[in-house]
């Protein structure tokens, strides 16, 4: 049986493995090469050791409930989307309740992961350490890596011609940027529409002269502030939707879905639009669209080539005088201290069993987590990554056949490639619920919703039109937590907690029995919803966008009684 695991990184992933590896009755041992926990959201004013971190500005794109660890909560005065400095702040105080920090060895770098001589029978790894230029070989039954998905800038700049030999202005990527206070005055070009890439030029769009954002394919910008102000993901992700998506067409689905992104604002007049035949990309901007209609930022397509002080775009326009080019292309993922074997497989997360294990291994004793991006937040699918994961290296859970795994890897492959992705397969985003439920499945923690219509329908109602939280893998199974009904029940009071900060007149109570009345119409009307997508969907097309307002509705609906 496993005993001593060793865990690469002190960031999200790091602290809820070092969480469920205590939970498992495992011994963890985290090394971390800098000074502090919370990776990239650990805001350095340098870029000392080559460290990725957050801007000074950023805020969450995940609101609190929907990326807390399942078994611990925001406390209900944090405000619902969270600027760096309060996301540490409760990663700190996840640490201290769970007395994570013991086992952290702080300014610990690991130079390499080797496998040892016996690993067929043994399956342990030999990891050389460095402190203080010091070099330290140890023995560790099992390895958590947990260095993330943005480990390496992506600067293509073989893929902009004259960026290099003709450009006399600056460029940077992303990484390097921290505030707008040296961007003063200037005419500078983003490139890339990605999260990082809308919010700095929105932010440098206050002080520049000029912000020019190039974009290769579009975008869908979407607001943190949904129906009647509540969060986003709050009410899109939920089960109700998720199950709707299921019974769809993928094409209508896209047609609803795109018909939904468009009411806050035409993406075709602002020249964002992406093509019909492409994958929805989305982020999230609260004030993109409103620096584009003033004309702060002027959005332009791929860039062609640069020459001495200009950028020449595909479409032949060309901007001149052109001071500052930041790249905002990405990361790519990187694990230079694993041994090549194990390094290649790892190097793509399709390569990987459930982009946790690397398939080919004698022993399952190495993992890596927080390898995927998500519809939803990557805190929560990681930390359910490492519950799993703790239960494979302790024996309580089993992987299948080595030959079964490679199966499951070939066939998410082909799945991808008949979507249109043939190369970049990092960059993929997977459903945040169909994840999840698959993650929670292998570790037998699936929340059955059905059940609890027959036991706890106040919950199940909750469970099935609310959000998904993570709590509600805590429902059930091992890992059980006494106070996961509550906090399901009382999320929506968590959200409302830091917006009401002054008194105002109640709105009148709903009757409770409307509660009753959803309660008892809940199978016909589930019952409704399915013969009219399977034998009628075009008819809920026209006036009717399904994957906000309904759900939204149904929770209103649900919570005027129950």
């Amino acid at each position: 049986m496993v005993q001593r695991v060793a865990i690469i990184g002190a960031g999200v992933s790091g602290l809820a493995s070092i969480k469920c590896c205590l939970d498992e009755g495992l011994q963890p041992t985290c090394f971390e090469r800098s000074d502090d926990i919370g990776g990239l959201w650990k805001f350095s004013e340098t870029m000392k050791s080559a460290r990725i971190s957050v801007y000074r500005s950023v805020i969450t794109n995940t609101s609190k409930e929907m990326c807390c660890f399942s078994d611990f909560p925001f406390p209900e005065n944090f405000p619902n989307y969270l600027h760096h400095s309060r996301l540490l702040d409760y990663f700190r105080m996840y640490a201290e309740h769970f007395d994570l920090l013991k086992y952290i060895h702080f300014k610990t770098t690991v130079h390499s992961i080797r496998k040892c001589p016996d690993f067929s029978a043994s399956g342990q790894w030999e990891i050389v350490t460095e402190v203080n230029g010091k070099q330290k070989s140890s023995i560790f039954d099992a390895v958590m890596v947990c260095t993330g998905h943005y480990t390496e800038p992506h600067l293509p700049l073989d893929s902009f011609p004259g960026i290099r030999d003709r450009f006399k202005g600056q460029y940077l990527h992303s990484w390097e940027y921290k505030d707008s206070d040296d961007f003063k005055g200037k005419r500078i070009l983003v490139v890339g529409t990605g999260n990082s890439g809308g919010d700095i030029a929105v932010e440098l769009s206050r002080v520049a002269a000029q912000v020019f954002l190039s974009t290769r394919s579009g975008t869908w910008v979407m607001s943190r502030v949904s129906n009647q102000g509540f969060p986003l993901d709050m009410v899109f992700t939920t089960r109700f939707v998720n199950c709707l998506e299921w019974l769809l067409p993928s094409a209508l689905g896209s047609r609803i879905k795109r018909k939904k992104f468009s009411t806050w604002f035409n993406h075709e007049n602002y020249s964002l639009l992406q093509k019909k035949s492409q994958e929805l990309h989305l982020i999230v901007n609260d004030e993109l669209p409103s620096c584009i209609l003033c004309g702060a930022v002027v959005v332009k397509p791929n860039v062609k080539e640069f020459t001495e002080a200009s950028a020449i775009f595909e479409d032949g326009t060309v901007t001149d005088n052109i001071d500052v080019v930041v790249f905002a292309t990405g990361f790519t993922v990187s694990f230079p201290f694993l041994e090549e074997s194990v390094h290649n497989v790892c190097k793509s997360k399709t390569s990987l069993y459930k982009y946790v294990f690397p398939p080919q291994l004698e022993k399952p004793t190495l993992a890596v987590l927080g390898f995927i991006q998500l519809t939803g937040s990557i805190m929560v699918g990681t930390e359910l990554q490492a519950r799993w994961v703790t239960r494979v290296f302790k024996g309580s859970n089993k992987l299948p056949q080595v030959s079964r795994m490679m199966t499951d890897v070939s066939k998410e492959k082909e799945l991808l490639m008949k979507r249109g992705f043939s190369r970049d397969y990092n960059n993929i985003r997977s459903s945040f619920i169909v994840y999840m439920d698959e993650i929670a499945s292998c570790i037998g923690v699936k929340p059955n919703v059905l059940l609890l219509f027959l036991t706890d329908p106040k919950l199940a109602l909750e469970v099935f039109f609310g959000p998904c939280t993570s709590y509600q893998y805590r429902l059930v199974g091992p890992g059980k937590w006494g106070g996961a009904r509550n906090a399901i029940l009382t999320q929506w009071q968590r959200v409302l907690t830091p917006l009401r900060t002054r008194v105002v007149n109640d709105s009148p109570n709903q009757s409770s029995a409307l509660g009753w009345f959803t309660l008892l119409g809940l199978p016909a009307f589930l019952g409704t919803i399915f013969l009219i997508f399977k034998y009628s969907p075009p008819l809920w097309f026209p006036g009717v966008s399904l994957n906000g307002d309904i759900s939204f509705w149904a929770r209103d609906f649900m919570k005027g009684g129950l």
